[in-house]
């Protein structure tokens, strides 16, 4: 059974910074590509980030390219997103997912992965 459990959400200040972490058991960690998912109240779930099997390629939403850093740790079979300057229109549950991985790349669309966390909530006050 495949578990994607996040966690570090809070709630912070505007310009303070969190890293939250997904933590996956369940199927074999380096045979997937990884994403951040964030989807705020009324809004759809919209791509954040996503990494490559093997971490050489991300890719960043224009929302969040040069405030966020996605990164993993294969041997730990964690997913990590470093946030900083958040903004208030950063506030959105965050969801972890994984696809299998499909050669060096990665997307960031909901249809392209297969299993998915509970979320974490992210609250930016500013």
């Amino acid at each position: 059974q495949v578990r994607m459990v996040e966690s570090g959400g809070r709630l912070v200040e505007a310009g303070e910074s969190l890293r939250l972490s997904c933590i996956v058991s369940g199927l074999n960690f380096a045979d997937y590509g990884l994403a951040w998912f964030r989807q705020a109240p009324g809004r759809e779930r919209e791509g954040v980030s996503c990494i490559s099997w093997s971490g050489a390629n991300t890719y960043y939403a224009d929302s969040v390219k040069g405030r966020f850093t996605i990164a993993r740790d294969n041997d730990k079979n964690t997913l990590y997103l470093e946030m900083n300057s958040l903004k208030p229109e950063d506030t959105a549950m965050y969801y972890c997912a994984a696809a299998p991985s499909n050669g060096v790349g990665c997307g960031l669309t909901t249809l392209e992965y297969d299993y998915w966390g509970q979320g974490t909530q992210v609250t930016v006050s500013s």
